[in-house]
Order: C-alpha cells, then sequence, then structure tokens
C-alpha cells in the first residue's frame, strides 16, 4: 500500500477560524497576516490567501480551494494553511478538535 499515516511529533495547538461567510475583515486580515511562502519567499507573508470564501495555497500555481460554512480553516507554525470540512470536525472518533 502507497499510503502512509502522518500526525503531530507534539500537543502543538494549530491556529485558525470556524468559516463562514460573514467573517470580518479584521479576523481574515489576521488569518491572512500568518499565512507565509514555503519556497522562494520563505517565511514571509503570502498577502490575500483568503479571500471571499476561497483559500489559495502559497506557491502552488491555480490552487485553491472554496470553502463551505462550517469549514475549519488553521495554519501551522510555517504558515502552512490546513483545511478540515466541517464534516470531519464533526465527526466522532476523529482525531480533530476544537475550541
Amino acid at each position: 500500500m502507497a499510503l502512509l499515516t502522518g500526525g503531530t511529533t507534539s500537543t502543538t495547538i494549530l491556529n485558525g477560524m470556524l468559516w463562514n461567510p460573514g467573517k470580518t475583515a479584521a479576523d481574515i486580515a489576521q488569518f491572512n497576516n500568518n499565512m507565509k511562502y514555503q519556497i522562494g519567499q520563505s517565511g514571509r507573508i503570502f498577502p490575500g490567501g483568503l479571500l471571499m470564501g476561497i483559500l489559495d495555497f502559497p506557491d502552488r500555481p491555480n490552487s485553491q480551494i472554496a470553502l463551505l460554512p462550517g469549514d475549519y480553516i488553521f495554519y501551522d507554525s510555517n504558515g502552512w494553511p490546513i483545511v478540515v470540512s466541517a464534516a470531519s470536525i464533526a465527526a466522532g472518533g476523529t482525531s480533530w478538535s476544537h475550541t
């Protein structure tokens, strides 16, 4: 089998937010200020990564995902975005949780 497992190496907490179309400009700006380029301009802010419910992935041309209300978007310590669907985070027995 070519699949593998992955997880965190500690109990590190990811920062992020619950997406809904009514998010304030300040919430979106705070999220965008924490997204970072990974290649070339590594560590620099990736401006405008989240706009009107569309999340662009840094350094990945034409890589977008449309967020639905109830999806969670997080970022790791390197500024990489992570999307967890509303269904996945709500499912019993899942490894995802939120506060």
